[in-house]
């Protein structure tokens, strides 16, 4: 391929990017920033307040919905500016890899240096790409009609989005750098290797419901929720209201979301425990390897937040951890495409 390894490093940089608008993303959420703009403009949007007018019209305009009205009647200018800022941010890194993915494609294209299967790789991204960006209006739009909050599904969806964007990206690098996969994994390892994607991203699934609804908030207690494994009222609920209510309540959320990771875990470990009779090579050894190092430290990471009660310092960096324990099961699901039979 011509200009490989410029090629690599436009991918790489626009995973990068990505990975920083997940991390800006879980600052905007944690410190309730994402509903401080409300009008959702690409042109004009990208220009913020430039003088105290500017800034009193836009605070005005803050203060016709839900979360000025029933949360933060007590703001001043000065506590808007800052909440102003994590949305502004993270919407302006959004607009960024937009230009970071089409500048150097263009480019790409006029060398030539682009196959045809990268081609329609490059364009998938691009749909990505606009689709998050509708994703993100899509959300902040539920929480500027009634409610003082966005919608958990489609924090949920948006968030999910993001991930798959990184880990799409993820594996097309991969497919460039090692596109003849030299395996020696069992059947087995690689049905599991999917089956552990699927579990990682109902669990972050969940974890975007507890951070929409601020489930984390309630049961701050390891490894009971107050004084039961599981709450009664949850049942209570489901008797009521039926199964939806299992994912509309933040008490029956956390528990979902706090029960599934052990799920994960045991998973990982089982991976890693069969992987020790295997002949792999070492790009599965070692991931097999982080992932059970990942999937320890951010079982830790979320019994420490929850325990202090979702500082934001935790609740980013565990968000973070789940983009990690993500990318390396795709990264085994990559390794262990073609096995052999046992």
């Amino acid at each position: 391929m011509k200009d490989k390894k410029w090629v690599i490093a436009w991918l790489a940089s626009g995973a990068i990017m990505v990975a920083l608008m997940v991390l800006i993303g879980g600052i905007t959420r944690l410190t309730h920033s994402g509903l401080s703009m409300s009008d959702w403009s690409l042109i004009m949007g990208a220009i913020p307040p430039l003088n105290e007018a500017d800034w009193n019209d836009a605070f005005e305009q803050y203060k016709q919905f839900p979360e000025y009205q029933k949360l933060n009647s007590h703001f001043e200018l000065a506590d808007f500016k800052a909440i102003f800022f994590w949305e502004y941010l993270h919407r302006m890194i959004g607009r960024t890899i937009g230009m970071v993915f089409i500048i150097p494609f263009i480019i790409f294209l006029i060398r030539k240096s682009l196959p045809k299967k990268l081609i329609l790789q490059s364009l998938v991204l691009f749909g990505l790409g606009a689709l998050q960006g509708f994703l993100g209006w899509f959300m902040v739009k539920s929480g500027l009609v009634d409610r003082p909050s966005v919608s958990h599904y489609r924090l949920a969806i948006h968030l999910s989005a993001a991930f798959l964007t990184f880990c799409y990206i993820l594996w097309v690098i991969l497919s460039i750098l090692k596109p003849n996969v030299e395996n020696q994994a069992s059947k087995r390892l690689a049905v599991l290797s999917r089956i552990l994607v699927v579990a990682t991203s109902i669990q972050i699934i969940l974890g975007a419901f507890v951070a929409g609804l601020k489930a984390g908030l309630v049961f701050p207690t390891w490894p009971k929720m107050g004084e039961d494994w599981m709450p009664p009222m949850i049942m209570k609920s489901v008797q009521t209201d039926g199964m939806i209510s299992l994912f509309d309540q933040p008490v029956s959320v956390q528990f979902l979301h706090r029960t599934f990771a052990y799920a994960v875990v045991l998973l990982v470990g089982y991976i890693w425990a069969i992987s020790r009779k295997e002949n792999l090579n070492r790009f599965q050894q070692n991931t097999i390897h982080f992932l059970l190092g990942m999937v320890v430290l951010q079982f830790v990471l979320g019994v420490l937040t929850l325990l202090y009660m979702v500082p934001v310092s935790l609740g980013v960096i565990h968000q973070f951890g789940a983009l990690l324990l993500l990318s390396g099961s795709v990264l085994l699901m990559y390794g262990t495409q073609s096995t052999k039979n046992s």
